[in-house]
């Protein structure tokens, strides 16, 4: 269990990249779960389970960075 916990410090830049013009209602609830408003819009997120799980549902809509 540690060595998940160890694996999950740090930040993630998360930028939304991709427009969300005829995506599922999931998938804009998901990225407004995320705190991204509009199109190249920024949040940085701890790098938590949770907010791994949000990213990977809508990874082709993402770019996601490592921040230290």
């Amino acid at each position: 269990m540690a060595k998940n916990k160890a694996a999950a410090s740090g930040k993630l830049k998360v930028t939304q990249v991709r427009s969300l013009s005829g995506r599922p209602d999931k998938h804009r609830r998901t990225i407004e779960a995320l705190g991204l408003k509009r199109l190249q819009s920024s949040v940085v997120h701890d790098d938590t389970p949770a907010i791994r799980g949000m990213i990977k549902q809508v990874i082709h809509l993402i770019s996601v960075q490592n921040v230290d």
